[in-house]
């Protein structure tokens, strides 16, 4: 691992641990301000929501004046946010905290374009799994800290102090991108390209269809996903009387074996096997860790189905990132990455829209068996990648 990709990661650590923190919180949030569950999961979606109309522009921004600063800029909003929920009495100071995040979440999408940057293309997929791997140590452990610090009580689970620890590792994240990570994306790196047209998401999906194909499937992929985390919680209350920390301990069933197939399995199995049958069986590992979820009534069985989960997203993401990049020349990688995020922060957006409908009206088990029908499409799509060529 070479410096820049070592100070990466540790960022992508710090980063993503605070955003963790909160994740298996903000439900139970919503429902101590009285919110029903078909309200609570709209408000984890704004995030995604704003994010979505963000990410692009923060993307272009990046390749305009380079990454440092896109990385330092999200995460002074991040902090921002973090306090406004720390604060919140009521939905609306919560909601506003959620889409004030979404709108500042330019640091994925400028991490792996970093990432991009500084990895020759055959090493990509194995840096991309790397700092994949970083966000999933971030979750992993994030979110039973979060559990921890709120409490077993849902009643009585404090929120402030998760809140003031998120805020402050993105002070900490802030002062690393300033002291530690060097750009990657120089001046003389942009000027290589002066007269290059900036090209928005749709003339891009449009223009380079491998890169239409991969987000697309993405975006089916994230959808089943931010269904799973958006319900998650409140099919945990309802079906176990489960409170945030044990939940928090549950979702650590999804992030480690992500985390195992980031970290380790992908870079053994993607030069060997190559991302496309990757991204093809993490989708599938998926779509039976759901069926799993669906149709358990124990909790050996919940986490059976979690473990499937993680180890199917740990496969399918930094495959996925890989092969999204491969749609980049120099000049536009973190537009290129930024349009990909966006179509997975649309599906972040359609999924907690739906969930708790389909919770309400269809029953606990209905989010997980129609997320799980709507993955299976996503490995058609990747396998059409096969005959693509990178532009």
């Amino acid at each position: 691992m070479n410096k820049r990709l070592g100070a990466l990661f540790l960022f992508s650590v710090i980063d993503t641990l605070g955003f963790g923190i909160l994740i298996p919180l903000v439900p139970y949030m919503a429902d101590r301000f009285g919110a029903r569950p078909e309200l609570i999961t709209p408000i984890l979606g704004s995030y995604s929501l704003c994010q979505l109309i963000a990410a692009p522009w923060w993307g272009r921004l990046s390749d305009r004046y380079g990454r440092r600063p896109i990385l330092m800029s999200s995460l002074a909003g991040a902090c921002l946010s973090y306090v406004i929920l720390g604060l919140a009495r009521n939905l609306w100071w919560l909601l506003a905290s959620r889409m004030l995040a979404g709108l500042m979440a330019g640091n994925i999408a400028a991490a792996f374009a970093y990432t991009s940057d500084v990895s020759p293309p055959e090493k990509r997929a194995a840096s991309m799994g790397l700092v994949g791997a970083a966000i999933g140590v971030g979750f992993t452990l994030g979110q039973p800290l979060g559990g921890l610090l709120a409490g077993a009580d849902a009643r009585t689970a404090n929120f402030a102090a998760p809140a003031v620890l998120s805020a402050s590792l993105s002070v900490l994240a802030i002062l690393l991108v300033r002291f530690v990570l060097p750009e990657s994306h120089t001046a003389e790196h942009r000027r290589e390209h002066p007269d290059e047209p900036r090209r928005g998401s749709v003339t891009l999906l449009r223009e380079r269809p491998p890169l239409a194909l991969i987000a697309a499937a993405t975006l089916l992929v994230t959808y089943s996903q931010s269904i799973l985390e958006s319900i998650f919680a409140i099919w945990a209350l309802h079906r176990y009387g489960l409170g945030p920390r044990a939940v928090g301990l549950l979702l650590f069933g999804v992030a480690l074996p992500a985390l195992a197939m980031q970290g380790g399995l992908v870079r053994v199995l993607a030069p060997r096997f190559g991302e496309v049958p990757l991204a093809i069986c993490g989708a599938l590992g998926y779509v039976a860790g759901l069926s799993t979820l669906a149709l358990s009534t124990t909790l050996p069985a919940t986490i059976a189905g979690l473990v499937a989960c993680g180890a199917g997203l740990g496969a399918y993401n930094p495959s996925a990132f890989a092969l999204a990049s491969r749609q980049a020349r120099g000049h536009d990688r973190g537009a290129v990455m930024g349009t990909y995020v966006a179509s997975a922060s649309l599906a972040r957006v359609v999924g907690p829209f739906t969930s708790g409908a389909l919770y309400t009206l269809w029953g606990p088990s209905a989010p997980f068996l129609i997320g799980a029908c709507v993955t299976l499409p996503a490995t058609w799509l990747v396998g059409r990648l096969r005959a693509a060529r990178p532009p």
